[in-house]
């Protein structure tokens, strides 16, 4: 994590601050796009570390929205099998669409603008609705457990 802070700074970001081992970065920018600064970090994870991977940049309101519309905190009981799906791009929401028409039960999906809730009681790794929203986005969208979404939330809140 600390070569991620590093390079995160490298690129004049500033208040830089990640979360436990998990990859995720909080941190002020510039002037500019989400987009624009997902799109950096995707390339030089790729020029100074040799990692290929996607980069989902939420800012702290988009953050806070997702805490604040999450309509599934009455049912779920377990902040970890309560997941949360950004997409990285609002344009892939119609590929959610068919999976709104079925029944999921014991489990339930609730979708956003840019984001899919998901309650998963037994568990992700036995979910046939995670499985069926990872085959529907691939790589265009990011999951976390609600547990680590508030985390990053909290983080965002505390001044560096």
């Amino acid at each position: 994590m600390a070569d991620l802070r590093a390079l995160v700074e490298s690129l004049g970001y500033g208040d830089v601050r990640t979360l436990l081992n998990s990859g995720n970065v909080v941190f002020t920018a510039p002037q500019g796009s989400a987009a624009g600064a997902a799109a950096r970090l995707e390339g030089a994870l790729t020029e100074q570390i040799g990692v290929s991977s996607r980069v989902t940049v939420l800012t702290a309101a988009e953050v806070a929205r997702i805490v604040a519309d999450n309509p599934l905190l009455e049912v779920a009981s377990d902040p970890s099998r309560l997941m949360v799906s950004v997409l990285n791009d609002r344009a892939d929401r119609p590929r959610l669409d068919a999976l709104l028409k079925e029944d999921w039960a014991p489990e339930t999906l609730a979708v956003g603008d840019r984001v899919a809730y998901t309650w998963c009681p037994q568990g992700v790794l036995e979910s046939r609705l995670a499985a069926s929203l990872a085959r529907a986005l691939r790589d265009s969208v990011t999951t976390r457990n609600w547990a680590t979404v508030l985390k990053l939330h909290a983080l965002m809140q505390d001044p560096a």
